[in-house]
Formats: structure tokens, sequence, C-alpha cells
């Protein structure tokens, strides 16, 4: 798996098993168990093409970089099954969702990483490009972690919303007691994104990130600038819906750029408003489009932001706010994890779409099979 974040692949191994019972999309059963994970950092050159694609790039990078990140994603894939101490001969199948450079909401999706690379270079049928069926089935193509949170959150008796944090942020609705055709989810807005970038610009690549959110905590938020980020269409759009690179991605990031150096804002303060900002989005879209929860769980690289994680627990007073770290999946292994369970679920011809979720037309099965050797 890698994220909006566009940082690397993260790689999980799993062992997963049907419950003896019957299977049924709205209900579904299954044994999970993640052995090891890992994130590997792509290479910086590599790094710098992903963006530039997402941006204006070319075809003739677009089809060099898809059988790059093939290459990436393969090797990835055999080094999580050494660490693990097992062989690619012990591995049944490989889910990889791909790097998504383009995302159109109900237009089309784009997500490179040949599959049949990582099937040749390991010899294990592999499972990949996942969202483009449901936007076929009329839907968003996203969110489609949504069937794996109900298949390892969902309680008979506890409402909960999953929030995953990465460059954007999404949350998923479990009410308690509840199939698949109640559930809920969508984007609400960046993650990291924004703070990523800023971090980014502003140490000009020596940082990527705001580590702990202790930069973000040492500032003050700038009120006039997070009411006016509030004011974002997409904030309060109703679901289902989702967002990318092609709404908060560069050019939004050089308009908050221009306001926070035309009001004198330091990096303290503009990090601290831009977490804000993600928290308000978050807390804004449950109040408006979710129903009552007592137990919020984050995963993604934004639950290890400390300034974030706070100012979620302040602003959703009565609600629990953890992560996944607490149910024995690290906050980084979550997605990962996610799409071998979605690639299970494909090799056994199982739909596993959520249309409440994506706005699809109806259930189907995601993604492609390429055969391994």
């Amino acid at each position: 798996m890698s994220g909006t974040s566009m940082d690397g692949v993260t790689a999980a191994l799993a062992k997963i098993e049907d419950i003896p019972e019957v299977q049924e999309h709205a209900r579904p059963r299954l044994k999970v168990r993640l052995l090891t994970y890992e994130t590997y950092p792509y290479p910086l050159a590599v790094r710098e093409h992903l963006l530039e694609l997402c941006e204006a790039g070319s075809t003739r990078k677009l089809c060099m970089m898809n059988f790059q990140l093939g290459e990436i994603f393969a090797a990835a894939a055999l080094k999580i099954i050494e660490k693990a101490g097992k062989k690619p001969s012990d591995i049944g199948i490989i889910g990889s969702h791909g790097q998504t450079v383009c995302h159109l909401p109900r237009q089309g999706t784009l997500q490179i990483g040949e599959p049949a690379v990582i099937a040749e270079r390991t010899g294990i049928t592999t499972v990949g490009d996942f969202r483009p069926r449901d936007i076929a089935a009329g839907g968003e193509g996203a969110p489609l972690i949504p069937y794996v949170d109900y298949v390892l959150f969902s309680s008979p008796k506890i409402s909960r919303v999953l929030l995953n944090i990465g460059g954007i942020a999404n949350v998923t609705y479990l009410p308690a007691g509840t199939g698949l055709e109640e559930i809920k989810a969508f984007d609400t807005g960046p993650g990291n994104m924004l703070l990523d970038g800023v971090m980014q610009r502003l140490t000009k690549g020596e940082l990527s990130y705001d580590k702990d959110g202790a930069l973000a905590s040492k500032g003050r938020v700038y009120s006039d600038l997070l009411a006016e980020l509030m004011r974002h269409p997409f904030i309060r759009k109703a679901p289902p819906k989702s967002t990318g690179r092609e709404e908060f991605g560069n050019a939004f990031l050089d308009k908050i750029l221009d306001i926070a150096q035309q009001k004198g804002l330091s990096t303290e303060d503009l990090l601290a408003t831009l977490t804000a900002f993600t928290v308000e989005s978050i807390v804004e879209n449950c109040r408006l489009f979710l129903g009552e929860f007592t137990e919020l769980i984050a995963s993604g690289g934004g639950a290890k932001n400390r300034a974030l994680m706070r100012g979620l627990g302040e602003r959703l007073v009565g609600v629990k706010v953890t992560t996944t770290q607490e149910y024995g999946i690290p906050v980084e292994a979550k997605e990962a994890l996610g799409f071998a369970i979605l690639a299970y679920q494909t090799l056994n011809h199982r739909p596993n779409n959520v249309p409440a979720a994506t706005g699809a037309k109806r259930a189907v099965v995601l993604g492609k099979i390429t055969q391994g050797r």
C-alpha cells in the first residue's frame, strides 16, 4: 500500500481464513492475523517523479513509473516475506493498491505499480487495480477500506468511528450491531497533506513532516485563516465524497503559504492552524453526517501526531479517542493489511466494495487478478 502522502510502500504479511459459517456480503466474517509489517521509503528521485506526475506529467514518464513502481512493490513484498521467515511459495496472494497519481470521483482513477511485474518477480498471484470497478459500477472508487473496517472492528454493542489520517483523512462509521449496508464512510478533507507540504517547502526538503506534531504544539491557531479554510466547499459537501491532491495539493498549498506570508505567520503558527483545520474538518463531518458514537479509533501516519490526536480528544467530548495500536494493529500497517483482506475476498469471488460508502449502484468484486508462476 502507498497512499496520498507518497512517502513509500508499506508491506504487511497476514494470515487470513474464513470463519466456518455462511459468508454474506452484508456480514463478512474472517479471521485475520497480522504477522509482520514494514514501511520501505521511496528513493527521493522516485518520490519527486511521482509528485510531478500528479501535477502535470508526461505519458512517457507515466509508462516508465508504472513499471518502476512495480519493481519497488515487488521488492517490498519479497523483503516482508523474508522478514517473517517465510518463502514466496508459502504465500497465497498479494494485494497491491498501487500508487494513486490521479483520482477523479465517478470519472476515473489511476493507480500505478504494475501488478504483472509484482507477479512475475515474486511468482505470487497478485490482485491490483481495485478502484476502477467501483467507478464502473457508478461509485466514486473510494473509500475502499470501510469493508475492512467492518471485518476488523464492527461490534454488536459499541458504535465506532474508524479514522484514517493519511494525506487525506477519512472516516468509517460503524453503528452497533449493523451490516455493511448501514455503515457510512467518506473523506473528510486533508489529513497530513498540507502539514507535510509546509514542512517540505519551508525546510527545502530537509524535513518531510512535523514529527509528533512538535512544532504545531508550539504555535497558536490563526482563527481568521482557519475560518477561511473551513469554508472550502468539500468540507460540508454531503457524502458519498472523496478527494485528493486534485483539490488539496500544491495549488491549494500555494494559496495558504501566500496568506501566511502576508499575515506574518510563523512556521509554528501555520502548522498549528493547519493541524486545527484537519481536526475541525474531521469533527465537523462527524457532526453533520454521522450518528452517535462512543469510540474513535485512529490509524495512519497522522495517528502519531500528538498535537492532532490531542485536538481530536479535546473536541470530541465524551468519546474515547484511541488508535488501532490498542487493538494490536500498528497505525502504519492497517491499510496495507486492508488490501490483503480485499485481495483475499477478490480471489474468493466475493463482493468487497461498500456501495453505501462509495455510491456504487451495486456490490461488486474489486480488482484484477494476475496469475503467479
